[in-house]
């Protein structure tokens, strides 16, 4: 049975492609890898999941605190809340006033074997 996604909710295959390879680079300089279309697709799903469960979490904090408007600190308590700590300091580090979807990349982008 195939999952229908929505193509407003899919993430941009030429980065993830992108993000994927920099980061087996990283891991290990010496290889060359061809990564399969399977192993993208379960990337950028992977993705797309974390970052609806990350936004729900963000959002539920945020309407606790009786507001409508989300804030990266909701987003903060949002991965403590999810168990991903580690991802605070280093996300507080890349802010500069630049849009989330733009903080997510560069995050994921700089990230030592982020995957």
């Amino acid at each position: 049975m195939e999952k229908v996604v929505s193509e407003a909710e899919e993430l941009p295959k030429a980065i993830v492609r992108r993000v994927v390879k920099d980061k087996l680079s990283q891991c290990s300089p010496d290889s060359d890898f061809i990564v399969h279309r399977d192993a993208l697709l379960a990337f950028s799903e992977s993705a797309r999941i974390f970052i609806h469960y990350l936004s729900a979490t963000a959002n539920d904090i945020c309407k606790e605190s009786k507001r409508q408007t989300m804030n990266a600190d909701d987003v903060f308590k949002a991965l403590e809340e999810i168990e991903f700590p580690e991802f605070i300091s280093p996300l507080k580090a890349s802010l500069g006033g630049q849009s989330s979807f733009v903080l997510l990349f560069k995050f994921i982008h700089s990230h030592q074997c982020f995957i």
